[in-house]
């Protein structure tokens, strides 16, 4: 903020000055904007620390016991004798989803029942062969060995970190291609959500029933009919009539598969609705995981499909006290400075520290004695945040 202001006070400030700092940090350029006008205001530069209602331990395992119905928790804490103390309904969803987004586990006491017939464990079909790590914060984090599926990253030499993120994503995933369910994998841009799914689909006992569904802006029904078509393997097979085009589409679905579809906060009502009539089918039989940043706003405006989710899976942004273990495990440069960088420029988010890590092995590359000091970090993290 104080270079932002230092620029806008010489007359010098542009829309792309705001744009990089929001896309670095991770918000909006509208609260980018806000803050810049705070600090012209109040002359204060740094994030003020708020204060406000927060959510016990206590509480928090009451949460789990009630299964993450905020309704029957608050009534619970009313009948307890809270009284006035009792936040309101706005208050207690706005807390709850805000720690659910940084990362707090909740853990209910019964995973959710699904309709249709029982399968093996999935959990113990994905069969993970990892070895453990104990993190800095008591987090456990896991690298993958050598022989595992590799997932395609940014930087030569990276891993796949196992946070309890992906971790996670793992489980719901498995849980999903085992009963044939929906599935809505949401954060904010950046966070890992790919390269985790990405990871969770080839360690499915059979990796080769997934397939992916690759859908433009907004397409339309018809258009969306085709690419799933495509996706089934239906091709040139599907006929010019819709109902029996959608009839064949639903015989191809019968099959246990995994379809992919990310970027699902594309898909425009029409689109949600269709794909709800093809899972409403009794018969279907393929999971659908439904993946993007503001997919869970999408699904949300289809009431009829949003019900029909399985489990929402959140990928937050690192935590600080996860940072210095998930980036020893991701890149063998991350030793120290880990916490400076991750104030400055990282955030806790893995496309962030990614391409910071693209810069740091661009700029040693040949040097048979390269350090990574506190010079050249602050050089890659300019290259990072652009011009202002």
């Amino acid at each position: 903020m104080r270079r932002l202001l230092e620029r806008q006070q010489a007359g010098e400030l542009a829309t792309r000055h705001v744009r990089a700092v929001a896309e670095t940090v991770g918000v909006s350029e509208r609260t980018v904007w806000r803050w810049l006008e705070q600090a012209k205001t109040t002359g204060q530069v740094e994030a003020p620390v708020r204060q406000g209602y927060a959510v016990s331990d206590e509480v928090w395992a009451l949460l789990g016991e009630v299964g993450g119905n905020v309704a029957e928790l608050r009534r619970r804490l009313a009948a307890a004798g809270g009284g006035a103390s009792v936040p309101s309904a706005s208050t207690l969803h706005r807390v709850i989803r805000r720690d659910r987004r940084a990362g707090r586990a909740l853990m209910v006491e019964r995973e959710p029942e699904v309709a249709g017939p029982r399968r093996s464990d999935p959990l113990h079909e994905l069969g993970l062969n990892v070895v453990a790590g104990q993190g800095t914060s008591g987090q456990v984090f896991l690298r993958e060995q050598k022989h595992l599926a590799q997932v395609p990253v940014l930087v030569p030499g990276a891993q796949v970190v196992h946070t309890p993120a992906v971790r996670s994503v793992l489980r719901t995933v498995a849980h999903a291609a085992a009963v044939g369910a929906v599935v809505c994998l949401y954060g904010d841009a950046g966070q890992g959500k790919t390269v985790a799914l990405q990871y969770a689909l080839s360690q499915l006992p059979h990796p080769a029933r997934v397939r992916r569904v690759h859908v433009g802006v907004h397409p339309t029904v018809p258009e969306l009919r085709r690419v799933l078509a495509d996706a089934l393997e239906l091709g040139r097979r599907l006929p010019r009539g819709t109902g029996e085009a959608d009839l064949m589409l639903v015989n191809a679905l019968r099959q246990p598969r995994v379809l992919v579809l990310d970027e699902a906060q594309r898909l425009p009502g029409p689109a949600l609705e269709f794909l709800r009539g093809l899972w409403d089918h009794p018969d279907t039989d393929t999971a659908l995981l439904l993946a993007g940043a503001g997919s869970e706003r999408a699904l949300r405006r289809v009431p009829a499909l949003a019900s029909r989710v399985l489990t929402w899976e959140l990928v937050p942004r690192l935590r600080p006290g996860e940072v210095a273990a998930a980036m020893a495990a991701f890149h063998p440069l991350w030793e120290d400075d880990v916490v400076w960088v991750d104030e400055h420029v990282g955030h806790g988010n893995f496309r962030t520290w990614a391409k910071l890590t693209s810069h740091l092995t661009a700029e040693i590359y040949g040097k048979s004695r390269a350090v990574v000091d506190r010079r050249l970090l602050e050089r890659a993290c300019a290259r990072l945040m652009g011009p202002l």
